[in-house]
C-alpha cells in the first residue's frame, strides 16, 4: 500500500527526514491574502525539506466536517498524488483529528496540516536545550490531540488476572497518559530553564543595562541586522524560520557603553496557539525588553499584513506597550522606490520611530546606531528619576503600620471554636 511506503520514509516528529514531493491544498473562503498565504506554504514546505510539486484549491465558503474539502475535491487530490507520483499531502490550515484521520483514509497518502509542518521545520532548526525543549512540549500537546481510533491497535486490551479478566484500558488511554506524563515533565524542565533566564535577566537589570529585542516575520532580516549589529555570526538564510533560538550579545555604542541586543523566533500568519504557548521561554526576553526593533521586509509587497500579523502575536504575549522602532529593511533591493536611500524619521515628540536601511549591506546602520544611542540615554534619564523619586519618597507614605493583633493566648485561629493554648 503506498501510505505505509510513505510513512517509513516520512516522519512527522522527527528531523532528517528524506525530502518528499508533496501536493499542497488550500480552501479558498475570498480573502485577500489567499495567494500570499499558499506562496508561504510552498515557502515553509521547501524549509522543511519537501518538494511542492502542484497544488489543488477549493474554492468554498463552508469546510466539510468530515473531510475538510469534500469527496470530490478529495477524489482530485488522490488523482494528482497518482499522477505526479507524490507521497505527502500538505493542507494550508489546522485539520481537526478525525478530518485529518479521514483523509488518510480516503487518499491513501500521508496528510500533514499547517501546524504540523510548521513544528517539524522547528524540531530540525531548534538548537539550544531550550529551545529543543519548547518544541518537543509542543510536539507532545499537538500528538495529544491527534489521539483519535484511527489504528487497530487501539483496540481495548484486557486486565485482571487470567484470560477472563474485564476490560482494561484501551491502548488510546495507555498513550494519552504516557504523553500526559511527557508534558508535564517537560514543563517543569521548561519551567526551571526559565528560572534560570529570569536569573540572568535580574543580574542585567541591577546593572541598569540597556535591553532591545528584535522581531519581526520570518525572512524579514532579522539574523542578517542582528549579525550585522553584534558581529555574531548567527545563521542566516533566506529561508523561512532560519533560526530559533534566542541569541543576545553585548553592542557598544560610542558615548553610552554596552547594551544587550537579543534576537528572537521569526513570526508568521496563523502562528500555531501552542507554538505561542510554548515558547514563551524564547518571547520572554521580548516581553522584558527597554526596546522592541519590529525588523520589517520593506520590499514585501505584503508588508502590511505582515506587519499587523506581529503585532497581533505582541499583543498575545503583553509586549504592546513597550516602545518601539520599525527597522524598514531591504531597501537596497528596491533602489527605484526607496530613492532617499537610509532614512531616520520621528514620531511627533521628536522620538526615533523609523529607520528605513539594508542589513545586508549594512546602508543606514549608522542611524540606527545613533537611534539606539538616543533611546538608551532616555531610559537611563527615566531610571535616575524614578530611583530618585523612591528615595525622596517619606517611607511613612508606603509603610503602613502592623495591624493590632490580639494576645497569644486570646488568638483562636479556628473560627466557631474555643481554643486555648493548652490544647494538643
Amino acid at each position: 500500500m503506498q501510505w505505509s511506503s510513505a510513512r517509513k520514509k516520512l516522519a512527522l516528529f522527527k528531523t532528517g527526514v528524506d525530502a518528499a514531493r508533496a501536493v499542497l491544498v488550500g480552501v479558498d473562503t475570498g480573502r485577500e491574502d489567499f495567494a500570499d498565504s499558499m506562496a508561504e506554504l510552498s515557502l515553509l514546505a521547501q524549509s522543511a525539506g519537501s518538494i511542492p510539486i502542484t497544488s489543488v484549491i477549493a474554492r468554498k465558503g463552508k469546510t466539510d466536517p468530515a473531510l475538510f474539502i469534500g469527496s470530490g475535491k478529495a477524489n482530485e487530490v488522490k488523482k494528482a498524488m497518482e499522477e505526479e507520483g507524490a507521497e505527502l499531502v500538505i493542507f494550508n490550515h489546522p485539520l481537526s483529528p478525525t478530518q485529518q484521520r479521514n483523509l488518510e483514509r480516503h487518499i491513501g497518502f500521508h496528510v500533514m496540516d499547517r501546524t504540523g509542518l510548521i513544528l517539524d521545520i522547528f524540531s530540525q532548526r531548534a538548537q539550544s536545550h531550550i529551545g529543543k525543549t519548547q518544541v518537543e512540549l509542543a510536539q507532545v500537546r499537538y500528538r495529544m490531540s491527534r489521539l483519535v481510533r484511527a489504528w487497530s491497535h487501539l483496540e481495548r486490551q484486557r486486565g485482571g488476572i487470567g484470560v477472563r479478566g474485564g476490560p482494561g484500558e484501551t491502548q488510546m488511554e495507555l498513550d494519552r497518559r504516557m504523553l500526559a506524563t511527557k508534558a508535564k515533565r517537560l514543563e517543569l524542565e521548561l519551567e526551571k530553564l526559565q528560572r534560570q533566564q529570569r536569573t540572568q535577566r535580574r543580574a542585567r537589570n541591577r546593572k541598569d543595562v540597556f535591553s532591545v529585542s528584535l522581531v519581526g516575520y520570518t525572512n524579514a532580516g532579522k539574523s542578517t541586522l542582528f549579525n550585522a549589529l553584534t558581529k555574531a555570526g548567527t545563521y542566516a538564510a533566506d529561508q523561512l524560520f532560519a533560526t530559533l533560538d534566542t541569541t543576545s550579545r553585548k553592542v557598544h555604542l560610542d558615548g553610552v557603553g554596552s547594551i544587550v541586543v537579543s534576537d528572537t523566533v521569526g513570526f508568521i500568519r496563523e502562528l500555531p496557539h501552542q507554538l505561542v504557548e510554548a515558547f514563551r521561554a524564547t518571547l520572554d526576553e521580548t516581553i522584558h525588553a527597554d526596546l522592541i526593533l519590529h525588523v520589517i521586509d520593506a520590499c514585501s509587497p505584503v508588508a502590511r499584513e505582515q506587519k499587523a500579523e506581529v503585532e497581533a502575536v505582541l499583543r498575545e504575549i503583553g509586549a504592546d506597550d513597550i516602545p518601539r522602532i520599525e527597522i524598514m529593511n531591504k531597501i537596497d533591493q528596491m533602489p527605484q522606490t526607496f530613492t532617499e536611500g537610509a532614512v531616520l524619521t520621528r514620531d511627533s515628540e521628536g522620538i526615533p520611530s523609523q529607520v528605513f536601511l539594508s542589513a545586508r549591506t549594512g546602508l543606514g546602520l549608522d542611524l540606527l546606531r545613533s537611534a539606539l544611542a538616543e533611546c538608551s540615554q532616555m531610559t537611563d534619564r527615566i531610571r535616575i528619576e524614578q530611583n530618585r523619586a523612591k528615595v525622596q519618597m517619606n517611607p511613612d507614605e508606603f509603610l503602613a503600620p502592623l495591624p493590632e493583633r490580639p494576645e497569644t493566648s486570646e488568638f483562636n485561629p479556628i473560627p466557631n471554636r474555643k481554643y486555648s493554648p493548652n490544647d494538643a
